[in-house]
């Protein structure tokens, strides 16, 4: 990998971690579409450094929130009123949203990488995302906020994490889906689905990061991918901004559209290489 495709990676992976558009998929396609041959692990370092580095973003974004949410937590906990206060009541709700993820993660992790190296099937969830987004419009009543979140509107939003699992779906749009469906405005289940970002990524990144520092010549790897760190960070703290200002007044269509139109591409690129 090169410090330019270092630097565009980390742009796609800023813009679409936080986008309704899939950043596993883009991942996977923007270097097939581009003609990048990428070694695994090259591959395999980037996308732990960029994933790291939208952490950050999101941390950075919502940093009173968070604060808030932890102490809020750990005084519940301390004095023993753990569910008392809206703070420690959304701790225990982003705990409960982790769970269906991380279960059904481990059990069908060899499904999931085989996933990882097909742009055919990338663009097969592509699709079941832009599906999401229509249904995620057309179904929800958004007629309810943050604040009258329930632990089964966390349990559920945690189950439609599980099918960001492969890649093509979008972590963000399938929460904020699921947080529709349940009614929540467009901002809350945004809100919601970039909060509950912060211990999935947080857990996937230490056992990442344990994995990477076995790799040999990580250190001096390091330059090249400081570039892509840098621009996922900065892109993925942006688009959050955008996206949440955007949703205010604005429907998840173009989205939709936009998953739509990358899927039928990478067929058509597919298509035309396999014949």
């Amino acid at each position: 990998m090169t410090p330019f495709q270092s630097f565009i990676l980390g742009i796609i992976q800023g813009l679409t971690e936080f986008l309704p558009i899939s950043s596993s998929g883009h991942l996977v396609i923007a270097p097939y579409l581009f003609g990048w041959t990428i070694p695994a692990q090259d591959a395999f370092i980037f996308d732990v450094l960029v994933q790291v580095a939208t952490l950050l973003a999101v941390i950075v974004y919502f940093a009173r929130d968070l604060y808030d949410i932890a102490r809020g937590f750990l005084s519940g906990l301390w004095e023993r009123k753990p569910f008392e206060g809206n703070e420690a009541r959304l701790g225990w709700y982003l705990i409960l949203a982790t769970i269906p993820a991380s279960v059904i993660g481990l059990l069908i992790k060899s499904q999931i990488e085989k996933a990882f190296s097909s742009p055919l099937a990338v663009s097969f969830f592509l699709l079941v995302t832009a599906g999401l987004l229509i249904i995620a419009e057309r179904a929800g009543k958004r007629t309810r906020t943050m604040e009258h979140l329930t632990w089964l509107d966390a349990l559920w939003i945690g189950g439609f994490q599980v099918l960001a699992l492969f890649p093509g779906v979008s972590r963000s749009g399938s929460t904020i889906t699921g947080g529709m469906l349940r009614d929540l405005d467009r901002t809350s289940a945004a809100r919601f689905s970039f909060l509950m970002a912060v211990p999935v990524m947080l857990a996937a990144g230490l056992v990442a990061t344990l994995d990477l520092v076995a790799v040999p010549n990580f250190v001096s790897l390091l330059p090249t991918y400081l570039w892509g760190f840098l621009s996922a960070a900065v892109v993925g703290y942006l688009a959050i901004r955008w996206l949440l200002r955007y949703l205010t007044n604005h429907p998840l269509y173009i989205f939709s559209i936009y998953c739509s139109g990358l899927a039928i591409l990478t067929l058509i690129v597919y298509a035309i290489r396999l014949s």
